[in-house]
This record gives C-alpha cells, sequence and structure tokens, in this order.
C-alpha cells in the first residue's frame, strides 16, 4: 500500500481549515475596463515590449541577463515598488518574497498588493495602481487578460517554463495515460476531481480533456483546491485509486507518491512560462529592477525546495522566514541572480 508522509497529513488539514489553498491556475474573472497609457521607453537599447506583441510562449528564462546598473542600491529608480501578489499561489509568495529580500537589502521600499482573483491583479497593473506582477502565466492559463490587458501590460521577462497543467493519480494505480483512463472507469470510481469552478485548469479539463478522451461519462466534481487535496490525501491515505487535476510547480508532488498521466493529444496545452509584467512605464521608472527581473531564473527543485519550507514545514504562517531559511543555505543565489547568472 502506498503512504503518504506522515508530516504532510496535519499541514493539509491545518491548510483545508483555513481555507488557504487556492489553485496556480485560478479564477477566470474579469477585470475591470483600463484606460492606461502605452509604455515609454526604458532608455536602453532594449525595446519596451507590450504583453500583446510578445510570443509568450517562447521565453527562455535569463535570456536577458546582465549585471545590474545598481546591483547594490537602487540606481536611478523611483525606491518605492508594489508588488501584485494572487492570494494562496504558493510560488507566487516564493518569488514576491526572494525579491522583496533583494530589493530591500538595496535600499527599496516593498509593498505586497495581495487580491484573491486574478482579474483584480491584472487589473491594477494595467490602470498603473501596481508596479509589477511576478506570477503571470503564459500563453494559456492567463490568456484573457493578454486579450483584455495586453497593450496596458508590460512584458518584462520570464523567470520559470516548467508550467504544466495535468490530471495526476496514485503511482501504482493502473492508468498510464489519458488515454487510457477510460478503459479502467471502474478502478477510479469514474470521476477526477476538480478545483474551482472558474478556474483555467477547469476550463481546460472540461472542453479539451474529457472530449478528447472520451470522458464524458465521468464526474468531474468542481468545488476548491482545498477540497481536491483534501480527497487526495484520503485517498492516499486509505489505498483508493484517484485522478485528480493539478499543476507543476505544487508540492504536493513532493508530499505523495502521484504521477502525472501522459496526454498524448497534448489536450492541457502546451507548457505555460511564468513571466514578470509591468505597469505601463515600468522600465522607465525601474531600469535597475527591471534587469534584476529579466535574471530571474528558478528551477523547479529550488521551487519544492522553497514550497516545502514555506507551506510544509511552517504553513504559511512565516513566508519571509521561509524564504529566508533558504537563502541561507544557499548563500550564492542573490549575489548570482544580480550578476545575472542563475541561468549560467
Amino acid at each position: 500500500m502506498r503512504q503518504s508522509r506522515s508530516r504532510f497529513a496535519y499541514v493539509t488539514a491545518a491548510l483545508l481549515a483555513g481555507g488557504l489553498m487556492l489553485t496556480a491556475c485560478g479564477s477566470d474573472d474579469d477585470g475591470g475596463d483600463t484606460t492606461s497609457g502605452d509604455g515609454g521607453d526604458n532608455g536602453s537599447e532594449t525595446e519596451v515590449e507590450m504583453v500583446s506583441d510578445v510570443d509568450t510562449g517562447s521565453c527562455e528564462p535569463a535570456s536577458e541577463a546582465g549585471e545590474m546598473p545598481d546591483p547594490e542600491g537602487t540606481g536611478d529608480d523611483e525606491t518605492d515598488i508594489t508588488i501584485g501578489v494572487f492570494a494562496g499561489w504558493d510560488e507566487n509568495y516564493v518569488v514576491y518574497e526572494l525579491l522583496r529580500t533583494a530589493l530591500e537589502e538595496q535600499g527599496y521600499t516593498v509593498t505586497a498588493r495581495e487580491l484573491p482573483e486574478a482579474g483584480a491583479v491584472f487589473t491594477g497593473v494595467a490602470d498603473g495602481d501596481i508596479d509589477v506582477i511576478v506570477d503571470a502565466w503564459f500563453p494559456n492559463t492567463h490568456a484573457a487578460y493578454i486579450d483584455q490587458f495586453g497593450d496596458d501590460l508590460e512584458a518584462i521577462s520570464c523567470w520559470f517554463d516548467e508550467g504544466y497543467l495535468t490530471t495526476a493519480v496514485n503511482a501504482d494505480s493502473p492508468a498510464q495515460s489519458l488515454d487510457e483512463l477510460a478503459d479502467y472507469k471502474e478502478e477510479y470510481g469514474g470521476r477526477i476531481v476538480g478545483i474551482e469552478p472558474g478556474a483555467g485548469l477547469t476550463k481546460t479539463t472540461k472542453e479539451q480533456v474529457i472530449p478528447t478522451y472520451g470522458l464524458e461519462d465521468w464526474d468531474y466534481p468542481t468545488s476548491s483546491t482545498p477540497a481536491m487535496l483534501s480527497e487526495l490525501e484520503k485517498a492516499m491515505n486509505s489505498g483508493e485509486n484517484i485522478a485528480v487535476s493539478l499543476w507543476h510547480p505544487h508540492w504536493a508532488y513532493a508530499a505523495y507518491d502521484i504521477r502525472d498521466l501522459e496526454d498524448p493529444e497534448g489536450a492541457l496545452g502546451e507548457a505555460e512560462r511564468l513571466y514578470n509584467v509591468g505597469r505601463p512605464g515600468f522600465s522607465e521608472d525601474f531600469p535597475n529592477v527591471a534587469q534584476l527581473l529579466k535574471n530571474l531564473y528558478v528551477t523547479n527543485d529550488q521551487l519544492l525546495e522553497i514550497e516545502d519550507i514555506l507551506v510544509v514545514q511552517n504553513n504559511r504562517e512565516q513566508n519571509a522566514e521561509s524564504v529566508q531559511a533558504w537563502l541561507d543555505e544557499n548563500p550564492d543565489f542573490l549575489e548570482d541572480w544580480r550578476a545575472g547568472t542563475l541561468g549560467g
């Protein structure tokens, strides 16, 4: 019988009780209209591009890396910066805390604007009320916001290129691929456990995965990520087979003996890039920070290491301390980041 690590059980229970776990493929709510103007030239040889003009599926992390104009200070930047944070998105907390630490060491004043809905964060950036987002998922999960706000969002860089939407199962269950799943209806109880009804992953599963693989007679209950994780926890502890909607990066892959089903038809879409996206004129007002963001590259292993400390060990109650603990174990990270050598 499979085993889940016991230290994750109490953490999951605590998170569920607090309703803390939201999806990194969160609600596709609609933001308000924007009347923001175009971004200005940042004074460098690299032309500032808006998100609507960028192939968001082809970005390579740290492809424009280089030493910051002022790696020890604020240079010509404005010194107060507001960063948008998607509430409950673990990788967003990780990168926010990394960026906050780096910037505060250099003399910036950093403010987090944490909002529960992605649309509200994108609206804030497009309107200029938020300076930058560090967890925009392109080209799929946040595609609606490219359509809505792309002309008013400055595309700075991507820092991660291994974001995937998945259907995951316990590792010792029979199906290896989504095209086999229909043959094992009885083994999985004829259901895939979903997350939030409005999530991008939910829409993709309903509109692409289910019809592509002949799963129309399967149940696809959706309520919340905490509810899905609760069912996953229960199935793992009782030795039952289960199929759930999930994504990478996510700490559950370190917590449980689970694996992804192959997707031979590509119904779940291509790999996602996680982007840094600024308000109009961001690079002009923050050339030092813009270069720091272009230097950022975080590997999947690094994300999982930090999320283990932040979510599993500390239950998201000590985010700053959790990230600092990882930095203490990886003392070269900030120096390499400022020097533009994380991707090398």
